[in-house]
């Protein structure tokens, strides 16, 4: 009679690619997490009770709080704004620019802008923030 015991085997999960796939996959959403805004211009709008969305043909321009000019997130300089803002004028009859400026600007910033948009008889918004409200 054969008495001995038989020798088993136990079942194993291999574990050394793991430290591997994780690696990858923590550099893969790291870098596409900075992918997904790349051309975001950092402001921090005023704040404001109630928020009001637009349906018409629109262009967004843009101050930072260091003085720097965006159209439609294109960098320009302040005797730029104007010429451009004439060609967009002439490419749709009905466009209105939103205005975002840094909540940190002076109103005379502001009052520069809106001058500009006046004498091109452009309709002028200005955007806040209302989710701080």
């Amino acid at each position: 009679m054969n008495l001995r015991r038989r020798h088993k085997e136990d079942a194993e999960v291999s574990t050394e690619s793991l430290n591997d796939i994780m690696f990858f996959l923590l550099l893969f959403f790291l870098i596409v997490s900075t992918l997904v805004n790349p051309n975001v211009i950092k402001l921090f709008l005023p704040n404001a009770k109630e928020a009001q969305q637009m349906a018409k043909q629109q262009i967004t321009l843009s101050m930072t709080k260091d003085m720097r000019y965006y159209i439609n997130k294109s960098e320009l300089l302040f005797e730029e704004i104007e010429p451009r803002l004439l060609a967009e004028s002439g490419k749709s009859p009905d466009l209105t620019v939103v205005l975002r400026l840094d909540k940190d600007l002076t109103v005379q910033n502001l009052a520069d802008l809106q001058q500009i948009c006046a004498r091109l008889k452009l309709k002028m918004v200005l955007a806040t923030d209302a989710r701080k409200g």
